[in-house]
C-alpha cells in the first residue's frame, strides 16, 4: 500500500512537471489545481460541508490533507465551528477566533473521482494556458509576426503562431489571395483581445500599418528612424501610396525606399501580391503634398478650404482621367493620404465655376444691398460673398478697396446690416407661419432659418426637438458624405437622400449640436420640482 502511494504521488509529480512543460505554465499551477482537484474529491468523501484542504509537496509528492474549524463562543455550523470547550481538548492553547486543523486520512480517487480531478485540472491549465497567451500578445498589437495557416472557416483564415492562435478576418485580407492550408504567412498583429473563449488574436494583411512595417523590414533607414513613413493609404492588392521625409538631408527618402534597381519596393510589392505602390515625398505645405499625392497627374491650381478641410485640385482637360484614377482610386487614395476630401475639376470647368460664382455673387449683392452692376462686380472681385462679411467687416478695411471712402463704406454696411435682418425677418414670419414655437429660438446656435427648416421637418416644439440624438440633427446627408470621402455612388443613393440630419447642411459640430439639443431637454428637468411640490401641495389638501 505504501509502495503504491509512493507511486501515485510520483506519478502526480511527473504529471504536473510534463503538464507545465508543455503548456509552458508555471508548475505552481498545476500542482494548485490538483490540489484543488483532491480537495474537491475529499469533500465528496467526507461530506461537501466541511473545509478540507489538501496540499501537495512540490519535491517530494507527500500529499497532507485535513480539515479546518474556526473557535468560536457559539456554535453555528457544526462542520466549520467548534466550542473553546471541544477546541481545547484537540489543541489545548486554542482561544476564540483560532483555527484548528484536523488531519484527515488520504483518500483513494475512484474512477468518478478521478474523472471529476480530471476536468478540474484541464480546465484550471486552460485558464492559465489562455491567461499565459494573452499576456504574451496583449502588447503586441503592430507587430508583424509569422505563423502557419491551420484552416480556413467560413472565409476567414485561423493561423497558428505556435503557443497561440490568430484569425486573419474576410475584410483584413488581401482580395483575391489564396489561403492554402500548411502555407506559412505574414500578417500584422491588429488587437489583442480578452475573451472568455481565451485571448483573441486579430491578424490582417489589408491594414496601411502592414504595409508600413514591411517597409520597416526592408530599408534600414526607416528601422533606424532616419526616414519616417509620415502618411499612408491602401487600396489592398491593387495599389498604395506613401509619404515619406528624410531627417537627413542628404539621404533622399524615395530612393531610399526604392532602392537599388527597385529591389527593396519590389520585396514589399511581392509580400503584397503585387500591390502597385507609390512613394511620394511628403511635405507640411498641404498644397505641394496633394500635388504629390495625384502622381502622376499633373496638378494646375490647388485651393484648400481649411474650415471644410475640403482641396479643391484643377489639372488640364487632357490629365483628368489619369488624376482620378480607375474607378476613383488615384484620388481615392489621395484623399486618405492627405486626410482631405479632394474634389478634382478641369481648367475649364474651374473657370465656369468661378464665372457662375461671381455672377451669382454680384447678383445677390446687386438686389440685395440696391447698388449697381459695377459695384457689386468689385465687391466680388475683392473677395466678397456673404453679406455678413460686408456687414461685419472692419470700416478700415472697407474703405481701403480702391474707389471706396469711408462715407461709403458706412453706407455698405448699412444696408447690409438692413438687408439682414429683412432676411431673418422674413424667415422669422415664415417659421411662426409653419407653427414652431418662439421657445425654440431662444436656444443657442439656432438661426430664424434653421428654425424654417426644423419647421418643415415636423419639429414645432421643444419636445420635438429635446427627443432627437445629435447626428439626428446636425449629420450630414450620406450623399454628401460619400462625395467628400470620394466614396462610389450606391444604388439606394436616392432613398438615402434624406437620412441626414435636419440641419445638416448649416455645418454646425458636435460640440454645438449636444448644446442644443441639451438646451432643449433643460424644460424636461425644470418642471420635474414643480411637480413634486404640486403634488405635495395637492395631498396636503
Amino acid at each position: 500500500m505504501a509502495s503504491a502511494m509512493s507511486a501515485n504521488r510520483a506519478e502526480l509529480l511527473a504529471i504536473a512537471n510534463s503538464v507545465a512543460t508543455e503548456k509552458m505554465i508555471d508548475k505552481s499551477i498545476v500542482i494548485e489545481a490538483m490540489e484543488e482537484a483532491i480537495q474537491k474529491s475529499a469533500r465528496n468523501r467526507y461530506g461537501a460541508e466541511n473545509d478540507i484542504r489538501a496540499k501537495l509537496d512540490q519535491r517530494t509528492g507527500d500529499l497532507r490533507l485535513w480539515r479546518v474549524v474556526e473557535v468560536v463562543e457559539e456554535v453555528e455550523d457544526y462542520f466549520k465551528q467548534v466550542d473553546l470547550k471541544a477546541a481545547q481538548k484537540l489543541d489545548k492553547n486554542a482561544k476564540l477566533g483560532d483555527f484548528i486543523v484536523d488531519p484527515l486520512p488520504p483518500v483513494d480517487l475512484g474512477r468518478i473521482d478521478a474523472q471529476s480531478a480530471k476536468q478540474v485540472i484541464f480546465q484550471k491549465v486552460r485558464d492559465a494556458e489562455r491567461e499565459r497567451q494573452y499576456e504574451e500578445f496583449k502588447d503586441r498589437a503592430g507587430e508583424i509576426i509569422t505563423g502557419v495557416i491551420k484552416s480556413v472557416e467560413f472565409g476567414h483564415v485561423i493561423v497558428n503562431l505556435g503557443r497561440a492562435e490568430g484569425v486573419i478576418r474576410r475584410d483584413q485580407q488581401i482580395p483575391r489571395e489564396a489561403a492554402r492550408v500548411g502555407e506559412r504567412v505574414r500578417a500584422l498583429i491588429l488587437k489583442v483581445e480578452r475573451q472568455n473563449r481565451g485571448p483573441q488574436i486579430f491578424l490582417s494583411r489589408a491594414h496601411p500599418e502592414f504595409m508600413k512595417k514591411l517597409f520597416a523590414q526592408e530599408v534600414p533607414e526607416i528601422y533606424d528612424n532616419v526616414i519616417e513613413i509620415k502618411a499612408a493609404a491602401r487600396d489592398p492588392g491593387s495599389r498604395a501610396k506613401i509619404g515619406v521625409i528624410s531627417r537627413d538631408s542628404s539621404i533622399d527618402p524615395v530612393g531610399a525606399c526604392v532602392g537599388m534597381k527597385g529591389s527593396r519596393v519590389q520585396a514589399v510589392v511581392q509580400e503584397l501580391q503585387g500591390e502597385k505602390i507609390d512613394i511620394i515625398p511628403w511635405s507640411e505645405d498641404t498644397a505641394t503634398f496633394v500635388v504629390n499625392a495625384l502622381q502622376p497627374a499633373t496638378v494646375s491650381r490647388v485651393v484648400i478650404d481649411e474650415e471644410e478641410s475640403r482641396i479643391e485640385v484643377v489639372v488640364p482637360d487632357d490629365q483628368l482621367s489619369l488624376a482620378i484614377g480607375r474607378r476613383g482610386q488615384n484620388v481615392r487614395l489621395a484623399s486618405q493620404l492627405t486626410a482631405s476630401a479632394i474634389d478634382i475639376m478641369t481648367e475649364q470647368e474651374a473657370s465656369e465655376k468661378r464665372q457662375k460664382e461671381f455672377a451669382e455673387r454680384s447678383k445677390m449683392f446687386e438686389e440685395e444691398l440696391d447698388v449697381d452692376e459695377t459695384l457689386s462686380q468689385l465687391l466680388v472681385a475683392e473677395g466678397f460673398s456673404e453679406l455678413e462679411e460686408v456687414a461685419y467687416i472692419e470700416l478700415s478695411e472697407l474703405a481701403t478697396i480702391e474707389g471706396f471712402d469711408e462715407e461709403l463704406g458706412e453706407e455698405l454696411q448699412s444696408r447690409a446690416t438692413e438687408a439682414l435682418e429683412r432676411r431673418e425677418e422674413a424667415h422669422r414670419q415664415e417659421r411662426r407661419g409653419l407653427g414652431v414655437e418662439d421657445a425654440l429660438a431662444e436656444l443657442p446656435h439656432l438661426t430664424e432659418a434653421m428654425l424654417v427648416t426644423l419647421g418643415k421637418a415636423g419639429i414645432k416644439t421643444l419636445d420635438d426637438l429635446a427627443d432627437l440624438a445629435t447626428d439626428e440633427l446636425i449629420a450630414k446627408k450620406r450623399q454628401e458624405q460619400r462625395r467628400r470621402d470620394n466614396s462610389p455612388p450606391r444604388r439606394d443613393s436616392r432613398r438615402e437622400e434624406d437620412k441626414g440630419g435636419v440641419l445638416g447642411e448649416y455645418g454646425l459640430n458636435e460640440e454645438q449640436g449636444n448644446e442644443i439639443i441639451m438646451a432643449a431637454r433643460a424644460h424636461w428637468f425644470e418642471d420635474e420640482p414643480a411637480t413634486e411640490e404640486a403634488a405635495d401641495a395637492e395631498s396636503s389638501q
